[in-house]
């Protein structure tokens, strides 16, 4: 590797770089939230309890199905692909013109859906049967129990996997390219091919990517513990009080 090419590579071409490495991380923020909202939604439906008779049993098996359908095929098949379907398949079947930004979105957002689907399920079915059972006792229906007893806690249960589908998104986004989105790969296949120097290009490419993927990790990291409180505390009088380490007590003392 020639360090005056990579310097210079660095030098002529880093709006490009930085206007695609923009691009990826926006797509990639905006098809995660819309994708985790689609997931607590679906979560929520597929959970809800199956009446023992009557239309309203018909109608969720039939609700039931499609979601599940949903699920396995934007989980069955690669996400390159569905942007080929999606974007010029759209064009040809249905004469629909979409536009290449919005197309990336939702493309990211129900392959994401799809997945954070079944890892809401998961942090549903994580939760103790009790707390569903105590919620019913007080008079709570199923959407009153999901709301304020238990996606709270399967948000926080399920920020990690939430993070780690973020960090995948970041990376993903690179075969969005193949319809034109102007992301962070597509730029650099530009560079690489003005100046022929595919491994100096690519090379940047890869240390963004990192730099994108380590940074978020690091910040969901910290979410997390300030989700989880400190670490020692006790319930005085209804309110979480921090428990005095013994070595801050043994100071205290000698003073």
């Amino acid at each position: 590797m020639s360090y005056e090419w990579f310097i210079s590579i660095i030098s002529n071409n880093w709006p490009m770089f930085l206007r695609g490495a923009g691009m990826t991380l926006l797509i990639s923020v905006i098809g995660t939230i819309i994708g985790a909202i689609i997931g607590l939604a679906i979560g929520i439906v597929h959970t809800i309890p199956m009446p023992e008779r009557g239309i309203k049993k018909f109608l969720l098996k039939i609700i039931n199905f499609i979601l599940s359908a949903y699920i396995e095929f934007f989980r069955g098949t690669p996400m390159i692909v569905q942007a080929m379907v999606i974007f010029y398949g759209s064009a040809l079947a249905f004469g629909i013109n979409m536009d290449v930004f919005l197309a990336a979105v939702f493309i990211v957002s129900i392959n994401t859906g799809a997945y954070m689907s079944e890892i809401v399920r998961g942090g549903i079915i994580s939760v103790d049967k009790g707390q569903f059972e105590s919620a019913q006792a007080i008079g709570m229906n199923h959407f009153q129990t999901m709301m304020y007893i238990v996606l709270p806690q399967v948000i926080r249960n399920i920020l990690p996997a939430t993070g780690n589908q973020f960090v995948i998104n970041i990376k993903d986004t690179a075969v969005l390219s193949v319809i034109g989105v102007t992301e962070l790969f597509f730029q650099t296949r530009t560079v690489s091919g003005n100046n022929f120097r595919y491994f100096e290009s690519f090379f940047v490419a890869c240390i963004l990517y990192f730099i994108m993927t380590f940074t978020i990790t690091l910040l969901l990291r910290r979410l997390e513990k300030r989700l989880d409180g400190p670490e020692n505390y006790s319930m005085i009088g209804g309110l979480p009080m921090q428990v005095a380490k013994p070595e801050d007590t043994e100071h205290k003392i000698k003073i």
